[in-house]
């Protein structure tokens, strides 16, 4: 995997502006903040986005892959000033759960999500080395 950073850019927190990689593709749909049963076990943002995390992970082991191996990210959240003001906890439970800030990533502001009581979704693409 090689890090994509124009040298006169200032570095971004949080993401990278883009990843080179080869090898096989492994795509996550959007993963939300309820368990294997479709089960939501809190309606803390935060908690969600531990859950969906922990499930983009067990997903992406279903094929060999591991959460160093994702190269791009977009997630979607129901409310910018609550992902904003928990930034913190959010990056927290990134570094825990994933690991490293080392994937292109895109946040978007949606009106909802599918599921009433999702606040986020996450989706990933992962390149697994030859």
């Amino acid at each position: 995997m090689k890090i994509l950073q124009p040298a006169a850019w200032a570095k971004p927190k949080g993401y990278v502006n883009g990843v080179s990689a080869r090898g096989r593709t492994v795509c996550v749909a959007g993963m939300i903040g309820w368990d294997g049963q479709g089960q939501f076990h809190s309606d803390d943002l935060v908690l969600q986005v531990r859950q969906a995390l922990h499930n983009v992970v067990a997903v992406l082991a279903e094929d060999g892959a591991r959460p160093e191996h994702i190269v791009r990210m977009t997630w979607y959240v129901t409310d910018r000033r609550a992902y904003l003001a928990a930034g913190r906890e959010i990056g927290r439970a990134f570094r825990e759960i994933i690991g490293t800030y080392h994937a292109a990533m895109t946040a978007v502001q949606v009106t909802a999500l599918m599921e009433e009581r999702a606040q986020v979704e996450i989706e990933v693409t992962a390149i697994v080395p030859d």
